[in-house]
């Protein structure tokens, strides 16, 4: 009896501290008061260039802490050590939380994740989950043509027709295409789209109010039947000069439109659409090809994602929008590829990318 007990104590010993490794893989925050109290939204960030690592934890601060929102933030994770490492393409721990999910971020870029982390993916969207992807999840996904979830990869173009396009296409409206504004050279300035002045979206928001140093993706128009363009980006000039300050000497007070092709026709950088996979249900998606950390300086860029969070959760939104005080310090980093040995020098566990709490 003695040694049954001891066994049972050592196995729950394990199990808690098996339990305990896991759970320093991701982020979890518990919602506060609020709208979305006792729902639950997955952030996944794994992008290699515009700092997703960042961005989603601040998301997740200000969807719990004002909107009472539980949210996981997840993470590229290098499986033999543990360290948050977005060139690491092949791991992504505690996406199973989609289970009972009711709301998905997106923001990874070009990942080969392994079948039983796709299959939790797979089975969300099966039942028509909401989505909101963000700027590199129009290419979130490059799977080998020989393995099961192949035909999520960006451009996919092989027998399963209706995929056509891979996650990009089905899923948000489009594919990888181009930088449309000059990399690191033009800012992006939102502007409300013909026809979008009243969509729920839209509110608390005004022309300019959304900005970010990222430049305009290029997309195919017209997007799919069943979408609507709710924010243009029009491509602004630096009006000063180039510097090594994370947004590259651009700011939301550069006011100079680019002449010609880039803003005419502008390109949507917000947009809604309805999915449906072959064999799922219906679903929503709100999507943009803005999200990196940097772009979320701009209070009127993190409105839009919070609204969207609201549009597609059916909570009504208020007539000013969303509150969106950052509740930590956002000191984004310079979105640029950081190769080589920098993520294993960094040595960082997601605990080290929560905000940190002002005074």
């Amino acid at each position: 009896m003695k040694h049954t007990s001891k066994l049972l104590i050592t196995l729950f010993a394990t199990a808690a501290v098996s339990a305990s490794a896991a759970s320093g893989q991701w982020l979890d925050y518990k919602g506060k008061k609020g709208p979305g109290k006792g729902k639950k939204v997955v952030l996944i960030s794994g992008d290699e260039e515009y700092r997703s690592e960042e961005a989603m934890p601040a998301l997740a601060d200000i969807l719990s802490r004002h909107h009472g929102f539980d949210c996981r933030v997840v993470f590229a994770i290098d499986p033999k050590s543990g360290i948050v490492d977005p060139n690491n393409r092949i791991n992504i721990p505690g996406l199973e939380a989609l289970a009972d999910a009711d709301l998905m971020f997106i923001a990874t870029r070009f990942r080969d994740l392994p079948e039983e982390q796709m299959e939790h993916i797979d089975a969300y969207l099966k039942r028509g989950g909401p989505v909101i992807g963000l700027r590199t999840a129009t290419h979130a996904f490059n799977i080998a043509g020989n393995k099961k979830y192949a035909h999520y990869s960006n451009g996919y173009n092989g027998p399963k027709k209706e995929w056509n396009g891979g996650f990009g296409k089905l899923i948000l409206g489009d594919y990888w295409k181009s930088h449309h504004g000059g990399h690191k050279t033009e800012s992006t300035v939102g502007l409300i789209a013909p026809g979008a002045e009243k969509h729920p979206t839209t509110r608390g928001i005004r022309n300019g109010d959304v900005w970010g140093p990222t430049d305009v993706y290029g997309v195919r128009l017209p997007l799919p039947k069943g979408s609507q363009h709710i924010i243009l980006g029009q491509v602004t000039k630096r009006e000063g000069p180039h510097t090594g300050d994370p947004f590259f000497g651009m700011k939301p007070t550069d006011s100079k439109a680019v002449e010609g092709r880039k803003n005419n026709p502008m390109m949507p950088v917000f947009w809604t659409k309805n999915y449906q996979v072959p064999g799922g249900k219906n679903g929503r998606t709100f999507a943009t090809t803005m999200g990196s950390s940097t772009d979320l300086v701009a209070a009127g860029t993190r409105r839009m994602l919070v609204n969207g969070a609201y549009w597609l959760l059916g909570l009504e939104i208020p007539k000013a929008g969303t509150k969106v005080d950052l509740v930590g310090e956002l000191n984004p980093s310079q979105y640029s590829f950081r190769r080589g040995d920098f993520w294993p020098s960094q040595n960082k566990r997601p605990a080290d990318f929560r905000l940190k709490q002002r005074k």
